[in-house]
């Protein structure tokens, strides 16, 4: 296969990659823009929480399916490609979904394309890491905290399982990018990280906290209802005109 049309076949994953199932969802679905409810994220678990399970488990496919689909249909449909493209398939499905052509490269966080391209790639390695996924989330009931202890064990899992001579020869360049997504899944969930070092993350089923309300009125501050009533009264001279009340009234 020439370079040129393995390159083609690349850009395709990455397009494929890059179609933001969320936002379709919830356009079709509610006529709303995911971006702008819930955590904003174009993701599955946002999907879930604004547009339900039925879509949350939908995008949650979907997304899993354009990481997955290209790794495992590459070798079997075009048996002359290069040994690396299953590879180089699944970082540009994962990279086309977290920096999406058709929304100015501001996507989703990754893990759902990433579960599904890995499942793809090394499926011992992927069940450790949904083992770790169900057991965090089974014990945090949070979501992101789950995801971040799932990238961190997929890397570690492959290494352990293939050994060191292998992961670092034969299979470096799947080994790299497992890696290489794990620090990119970090990265996108930096407010998340914030959140969960604040003790503010939210836990799965659980609703936003009602916004706090703002504290009193400093003491030492601008005087109100009564008090400016008052103020006002020793400010005027006896006799003043209402004119002049209304007036300071008014500006303040």
């Amino acid at each position: 296969m020439s370079p040129a049309w393995t390159a083609l076949i690349v850009v395709a994953g990455y397009l494929l990659g890059a179609v933001p199932f969320a936002l379709l969802a919830g356009r079709v679905l509610k006529g709303i823009d995911l971006r702008e409810h819930g955590s904003g994220n174009l993701g599955a678990t946002n999907a879930l929480r604004v547009l339900g399970k039925p879509a949350g488990v939908t995008v949650l496919l979907l997304d899993a399916a354009k990481g997955g689909l290209p790794v495992v249909l590459a070798p079997a449909l075009l048996p002359a490609a290069p040994p690396w493209l299953p590879v180089a398939l699944a970082a540009a499905a994962i990279l086309g979904h977290v920096f999406p052509i058709y929304l100015r490269f501001k996507g989703g966080k990754g893990v759902a394309t990433s579960a599904g391209a890995f499942l793809a790639l090394h499926p011992a390695a992927f069940g450790c890491a949904v083992a770790v996924f169900a057991i965090s989330l089974a014990v945090s009931r949070i979501v992101s905290l789950s995801s971040l202890s799932a990238a961190a064990a997929l890397p570690l899992a492959a290494i352990l399982l293939d050994g060191w001579p292998v992961a670092s020869g034969l299979q470096a360049p799947r080994t790299g990018l497992l890696v290489a997504i794990g620090v990119l899944v970090f990265v996108r969930h930096r407010a998340n990280i914030g959140r969960l070092l604040a003790g503010q993350e939210p836990r799965l089923g659980q609703k936003k906290a009602e916004q706090a309300e703002p504290p009193p009125d400093d003491p030492s501050g601008d005087p109100s209802g009564e008090d400016l009533e008052q103020t006002a009264s020793v400010d005027l001279e006896p006799g003043a005109a209402d004119d002049g009340l209304e007036g300071d009234v008014v500006a303040d």
